[in-house]
C-alpha cells in the first residue's frame, strides 16, 4: 500500500450559465462564461503534474441536461487525458446531473468508473487497498437517506464513501439525501468524499468527512479561493489535506468605508485603495470579480444614491486601470448614510420636510400597502421561481419578500437624496 495521493472534488458544474454578465464588457464576459471549463482543466493538469493515484467527482459534474455534445466531448477529452497520464476517475453524479436529467449520454474512457444510480456499488483499487463505495442520484430530488444502504466497510482496505448530500441542508442548500453527521461516522469509512456545499469545510477528522466546495466560483454568492482537496495517504491512513485550488476568476465582497468622504472623487479614491489591496491580497493572481459596498455617514451620500450610473462607470475605469483582468467590478452598492439628521429634515416646515414626513408614515398607510400588494405583489409572483428565490437586486428581493415597509424606507432615501441634491 505504502503511500499515494488523491483528488477529491465536486460541484464542477461544467459549462453552467452565468447571470448578471449584461452590459458588461465582452472580453470580461468571455473569460467569465469560461471559467468553469478553465478551472477543469486546470484541475486536470495538476492533477498530472503532482501524478495523483486516482480522481473523486462527488456529484454535479454537470449543471443540467447538455445544450449540446460540446460538453461531454469537452469532458471526454480532459478524462483522455487522465487515461494518458494513468489516472483513475471516480464520477458519482448529484441533483444536477441526476440520470433523469442528462439526455445526451458519450461513452467515456475506460479509467472512468461511474457510480451506479439504482443501488450502492463498490470499486476497489487492490494496488493501493482501496475501496470506493457510492451511489448516483437517479432523479434529482433525492428526500431519502443513502447511508444506511452503503456497504459495509472492507477490513484491511481504505474505505472511502462517495455521497452527493445536504447534511442537514448545510450552507443553505437543498437537504437531498438527508443525513446525519452521526450517520457518517458509525459507518465505519475512513474518508467522506462529500459533495453539493459549495462551500470548502472539513467537518472531521478521523474519520475525515470533506466537503470539497465548488471548483469555481460562478457568481458573488461564490467567494474566495475555489477547487478541490489534495488527500494524501500513508500506510491506510490519511495523513494531509491539502486546498487544491485552480479558480480561474476569484469572486470577492469589498466593504468601503466612506465614512466622512466629502466629495464624490474622495469615494472612488477610497474604493480605487481597496481595489488595490484586494489584489494583492485576495487574488492570488487571478481575475478577480467585486462586489463594492458603500458604508458610513458622509455628505456625499446624496450625490452617491442618485449618480449609480456615473458611480458603476469610474468604479469599473478605476479596476481597469490596475492592467488586463486583474479586477472586474460586478456591482456598486450604495449603503451609505446621509450626513444630515433625518429627523431634522422631518421637522422642516418646507416641502422636503412634508415629503420626508409622508414617506415616514407610508409603511403603516393601509390603502397604500394594499395597492403595493395589489401591483407589485403579484407582480413579483409571476417571476421565474430563479429569479425570485436567488435575486441579488435589494429592492426586488423586498418586493419578492412583500416588505413593503422596506421597500418604502429604499424610495424615500432616493427620493430625498434627489430633492437634496437641488436644496
Amino acid at each position: 500500500m505504502g503511500r499515494y495521493r488523491f483528488v477529491h472534488t465536486a460541484d464542477i458544474h461544467l459549462d453552467s450559465p452565468l447571470i448578471g454578465l449584461a452590459n458588461v464588457d465582452d472580453h470580461v464576459a468571455r473569460r467569465i462564461r469560461t471559467a468553469t471549463r478553465e478551472a477543469f482543466d486546470a484541475l486536470v493538469s495538476r492533477s498530472i503534474e503532482e501524478e495523483v493515484d486516482f480522481l473523486i467527482i462527488a456529484g454535479d459534474l454537470y449543471d443540467g441536461d447538455w445544450r449540446d455534445y460540446q460538453t461531454g466531448l469537452f469532458f471526454t477529452r480532459q478524462m483522455g487525458r487522465l487515461k494518458e497520464a494513468g489516472i483513475s476517475v471516480f464520477l458519482l453524479y448529484g441533483n444536477h446531473d441526476a440520470e433523469s436529467r442528462i439526455t445526451r449520454h458519450l461513452q467515456l474512457p475506460d479509467n472512468v468508473k461511474v457510480f451506479s444510480s439504482r443501488r450502492p456499488e463498490t470499486f476497489r483499487i487492490d494496488g493501493l487497498g482501496v475501496a470506493l463505495h457510492g451511489q448516483s442520484y437517479a432523479r434529482p430530488d433525492i428526500e431519502h437517506n443513502l447511508v444506511p444502504s452503503y456497504p459495509e466497510p472492507i477490513p484491511g482496505m481504505l474505505n472511502v464513501g462517495v455521497l452527493h448530500t445536504g447534511l442537514g441542508g448545510r450552507g443553505g442548500h437543498e437537504n437531498y439525501a438527508p443525513c446525519t453527521l452521526e450517520d457518517l461516522v458509525h459507518k465505519g469509512y475512513d474518508y467522506w468524499a462529500l459533495g453539493h456545499v459549495h462551500g470548502r469545510e472539513v467537518i472531521r477528522e478521523h474519520p475525515h468527512i470533506v466537503f470539497p466546495g465548488n471548483l469555481q466560483g460562478r457568481h458573488v454568492r461564490e467567494t474566495g479561493p475555489k477547487g478541490a482537496v489534495l488527500v494524501e495517504v500513508e500506510d491506510r491512513a490519511i495523513r494531509e489535506l491539502s486546498p487544491f485550488d485552480v479558480d480561474i476568476v476569484r469572486w470577492a465582497r469589498l466593504d468601503v468605508d466612506v465614512a466622512d468622504a466629502e466629495r464624490f472623487e474622495d469615494v472612488v479614491d477610497r474604493i480605487r485603495a481597496r481595489i488595490e489591496r484586494a489584489v494583492r491580497e485576495e487574488a492570488g493572481g487571478r481575475l478577480l470579480a467585486c462586489r463594492i459596498e458603500l458604508l458610513g455617514r458622509t455628505v456625499a451620500h446624496e450625490e452617491l444614491v442618485v449618480s449609480t450610473k456615473r458611480l458603476l462607470a469610474e468604479t469599473r475605469a478605476a479596476a481597469l486601470g490596475l492592467g488586463d483582468e486583474v479586477a472586474w467590478i460586478e456591482r456598486v452598492m450604495v449603503a451609505t448614510e446621509p450626513a444630515r439628521d433625518s429627523a431634522a429634515v422631518s421637522a422642516r416646515e418646507d416641502a422636503l420636510g412634508e415629503l420626508s414626513r409622508m414617506l415616514d408614515a407610508a409603511h403603516e398607510d393601509e390603502t397604500l400597502l394594499s395597492k403595493l400588494e395589489e401591483d407589485i405583489g403579484r407582480f413579483a409572483d409571476t417571476l421565474p421561481y430563479e429569479l425570485r428565490t436567488k435575486t441579488e437586486d435589494r429592492v426586488l428581493e423586498m418586493a419578492v419578500k412583500r416588505n413593503y415597509g422596506a421597500l418604502v424606507g429604499e424610495v424615500r432615501a432616493y427620493l430625498l437624496a434627489r430633492l437634496a441634491i437641488r436644496d
